[in-house]
């Protein structure tokens, strides 16, 4: 993904523009496994605690609150139902399922199986981003359904809030920032709801007591210093050791790169992305990768025979036989964890491009993982939107256009841009890191000499846009815009130009350029940058594009001015409304923001002898003027150039100074003000979504002869309903 860069989905794409629209580009901690006797010195401390305070019993009184609460329930009562829930710094959306009707009932049925196969994995996520949120969620459902206490307090309140937290970011901690999520309810809640929930519903370990439990989860949950950040990319510690990812286990950071850049000198030209499918551990004084993979006695294998056992269902419902073949490799690669046989699987997979029904499924984006090794599971199951697909294949269609006229060096272009083709298309199911926040586009394979060999796929994720256009934002446009005519300008133009920035990110951007002969792949070279660097190229490519006369002419874009509704945007956002997201004091550490800083601080310092930006400062309040759009779009193509030698020549340093002096730095009292200016309006900085519920209706003979659609609109009962469902994997792995 280039998800958020690609997706293999650039890894799904990832991000978010808050108020206007939400892009998401693309498709954690390390924790040492203890013997269960050994209980390390926040376990015992709490254990003390929970000595103290099930002596007594702590309530809350429910405060009631108006303004920017009340404002958010109406709109979740609002008659097109797109926002359901609000809560935190989160809104619940649906997306709607626009050409559904026009499928077949093979193609239905298609789309079941493989959205089947989604959610089959969807425990393998929540125990790669830390080791104990399978235990932790586990605990949430099992007080959701039988706590027998008093659910109308405000206690009860700060605990659905947390519960609903930790459903949309798979784990303890936040889908974005990557801090832990801390609760607003205290210890001794947590005790009473324990002890007051069914001990047979509680995940509890062979002869262990719902008391060792709560010592167990209390440090887990309550100590904002114990697996502080999911992934940590401050260069100055060990970024291994000090993320609580579950992807690696006694190791160290240098051990790390020691073992991985060993096996791709090794393996020479073509190399295959080792370590995306395992996890590394410290056994037996030597380091093993344990290989994810299906089938019994292999980490993961539960689930994943699962995921095989739907994606064999649906073979047979594949629509021609380069999608067969490709499901036949993914099966293949599933059951013996071999990545040359991913690679095989991804070239035949790109290639095609005739088939209605799409599907990514497996271990693809890195960005959690603070080496850029191991792959996230998701999964996305979709199908074409003709209309909107003819439309928009210009821009693939004209890929060596834009490789021409790019200014990257030129000893960095692709002489032959092959195999690169976009679509619009509309999710019937996600899974994995892809839900129950997705990204608005994807391209994939992320393998970089896959990508010069034989192409690449992008998509742009259509009813999820939709989804988020409807859910407003013009609120924050009006309160963030320097001027009338940017807000003006918003409403005219933002929802065309963004969609256009995203298929320019994702098609163009992420395909565009290559790597200097001999230089291995970003995630070695640039290390923990890589990430940022990647989704700061493609948006400069997008960026630098969208003035260009030829999307007018195309009929891509409206009219010459249109894009000076992306640059503000761009700019606004990456320097003001996304430090909403941030805590005062804090610095960014997600890819995306950081990108998004980057860029936009970076533009702003090298343009101001000529005033290219100016920030303005009136009644308290900080907002940025682009004064020269011509100019701004030149540093955007000097960047851009930049950018593209330091990822070519893999120059760790160069990029080490471009990331730490323009993406990770913001002063605290603007965080501070931009918060404060967000808190009177209705809207959220993040989104996630209640998907649709496929049922399948057969006869006496057990063939399917309906596809039924069921929408659930609510997000609690969803989540309870998938954990039930499809948890398939044992507590810790």
């Amino acid at each position: 993904m280039e998800r958020r860069s690609s997706l293999a989905l650039k890894s799904f794409i990832g991000w978010l523009c808050i108020g206007v629209h939400q892009k998401t580009c693309t498709f954690a901690f390390l924790i040492h496994p203890l013997p269960f006797h050994y209980i390390p010195f926040q376990m015992l401390r709490f254990l003390f605690f929970f000595g103290i305070i099930s002596l007594c019993n702590a309530c809350s009184q429910d405060q009631v609150k108006s303004g920017p609460k009340a404002a958010n329930q109406r709109i979740a009562s609002a008659p097109d139902r797109i926002v359901l829930d609000t809560f935190a710094d989160l809104q619940i959306l649906h997306y709607e399922l626009p050409g559904w009707e026009q499928l077949d009932l093979r193609q239905k049925t298609f789309i079941y199986y493989l959205s089947e196969a989604a959610l089959a994995g969807r425990d393998i996520i929540y125990d790669q981003h830390c080791k104990y949120n399978l235990a932790v969620r586990k605990t949430i459902e099992a007080i959701y359904n039988t706590y027998k206490g008093d659910r109308k307090t405000a206690n009860w309140k700060h605990f659905e809030t947390y519960a609903k937290r930790v459903w949309v970011s798979n784990g303890i901690h936040h889908h974005y920032s990557e801090t832990k999520i801390l609760p607003d309810f205290d210890q001794a809640y947590f005790i009473e709801l324990v002890q007051q929930s069914d001990a047979g519903a509680l995940p509890l370990r062979t002869n262990e007591t719902p008391q060792t439990l709560i010592a167990r989860l209390g440090p887990v949950i309550f100590d904002k210093g114990y697996l502080a950040k999911r992934t940590n990319k401050d260069d100055r510690v060990d970024i291994i050791q000090q993320s609580a990812v579950n992807f690696y286990e006694n190791v160290t950071a240098d051990q790390v790169d020691e073992f991985y850049q060993k096996k791709i000198k090794a393996a020479g030209d073509k190399a295959p992305m080792f370590g995306l499918n395992s996890k590394l551990v410290f056994l037996n004084g030597t380091l093993q990768e344990l290989v994810w993979r299906a089938g019994e006695g292999h980490l993961y294998g539960a689930a994943l025979q699962k995921v095989v056992e739907n994606l064999e269902k649906a073979l047979p419902f594949a629509e021609n036989d380069q999608q067969k073949k490709a499901m036949g490799l993914l099966i293949e690669y599933f059951k013996t964890g071999d990545l040359r046989t991913f690679d095989d699987y991804n070239i035949v997979w790109l290639q095609d491009t005739a088939s209605t029904i799409d599907f990514i499924n497996g271990f693809i984006e890195v960005y959690h993982d603070p080496k850029g090794y191991k792959g996230d599971f998701e999964a996305v199951v979709q199908y074409n939107d003709p209309d909107a697909t003819r439309k928009m294949a210009i821009v693939s269609k004209n890929a060596q256009y834009f490789e021409n006229n790019s200014t990257i060096p030129k000893e960095y272009k692709r002489d032959n841009v092959q195999g690169i083709s976009y679509r619009v298309i509309n999710v019937a199911m996600e899974g994995g890191d892809c839900a129950p926040a997705t990204p608005i586009g994807v391209n994939l394979p992320n393998s970089n000499w896959i990508r010069e060999d034989y192409g690449s796929k992008s998509v742009s994720l259509n009813n999820i846009e939709d989804a988020y256009g409807k859910a407003g934002g013009a609120l924050a446009v009006a309160e963030f815009a320097h001027d009338p005519q940017e807000v003006e300008y918003s409403k005219k133009y933002a929802e065309v130009c963004g969609k256009m920035h995203t298929a320019l990110h994702e098609v163009i951007g992420h395909a565009s350029g290559r790597l200097k002969s001999g230089v291995p792949e970003p995630n070695v070279t640039l290390k923990h940058y890589s990430g940022t660097l990647e989704e700061a190229r493609a948006d400069l490519v997008a960026l630098y594009y969208m003035p260009d006369p030829q999307l007018v002419e195309w009929g891509l874009l409206p009219d010459r001015e249109a894009y000076k509704t992306e640059y503000d945007n761009y700019i606004r956002n990456g320097l003001l409304q996304q430090l909403r997201r941030l805590d005062v004091g804090a610095d960014i550490e997600e890819d995306h923001m950081r990108n998004r800083h980057l860029v936009a601080a970076w533009a702003f310092e090298k343009g101001k002898k000529d005033s290219v930006i100016v920030r303005v400062e009136r009644n308290g309040e900080t907002y940025y003027d682009i004064r020269n759009y011509a100019k701004l779009r030149t540093l955007f193509g000097q960047l851009l150039s930049d950018i593209q030698r330091i990822k070519s020549e893999g120059s760790y340093q160069l990029a080490r100074q471009l990331v730490e002096t323009y993406g990770v730095k913001v002063q605290p009292d603007l965080v501070r003000q931009v918060k404060a200016r967000y808190a009177g309006l209705a809207t959220k900085p993040y989104s996630a979504f209640v998907q649709p519920r496929f049922v399948a209706v057969r006869d006496a003979q057990g063939n399917i002869t309906e596809v039924r659609v069921e929408k659930e609109w609510d997000f609690v009962q969803q989540m309870l309903r998938y954990g039930r469902e499809y948890g398939f994997l044992p507590l810790y792995n």
